[in-house]
């Protein structure tokens, strides 16, 4: 049955049976795609600690799809070949940008200046740096 690894976008359900909780881990994850998931259990702690370990983008307790949907602060997405990415919430919001850094060392450089040799240089860093930390400066 190829249904329980590929994606259908249709109202089916693909049921397995599995020895053991790591064994049913490994039948819902060896798959390529990872969309959205059910957990079902008579104790939402155990139904939450479950659904962490399932990959899917989404992964919904003891209900299909609406909680999550309806949460609209909740990132929505796939994982692995699943989705287009995240919309909804913060990382809908960042997929738009790129995060870039720049810096500007606008005191003494991390190279040695002239005639300090640079093993003595790293000394003198390194002294520094453990002082600092020492008397609580971060």
């Amino acid at each position: 049955m190829t249904l329980y690894d590929h994606e259908t976008f249709g109202p089916v359900v693909s049921i397995s049976t599995y020895r053991d909780v790591d064994e049913a881990f490994a039948l819902a994850n060896a798959t390529s795609y990872g969309l959205n998931a059910c957990v079902w259990s008579r104790n939402g702690a155990r139904g939450r600690a479950v659904a962490a370990r399932v990959h899917a983008g989404t992964v919904n307790v003891n209900e299909a799809f609406a909680a999550a949907w309806g949460s609209i602060d909740a990132p929505m997405g796939g994982m692995g070949d699943s989705g287009l990415g995240r919309h909804h919430g913060a990382d809908g919001i960042l997929k738009y940008t790129e995060p870039q850094t720049v810096a500007h060392q606008r005191l003494q450089g991390f190279t040695p200046p002239a005639r300090i040799s640079p093993e003595t240089w790293a000394d003198l860093l390194t002294g520094a740096l453990k002082a600092t930390k020492a008397i609580g400066m971060r």
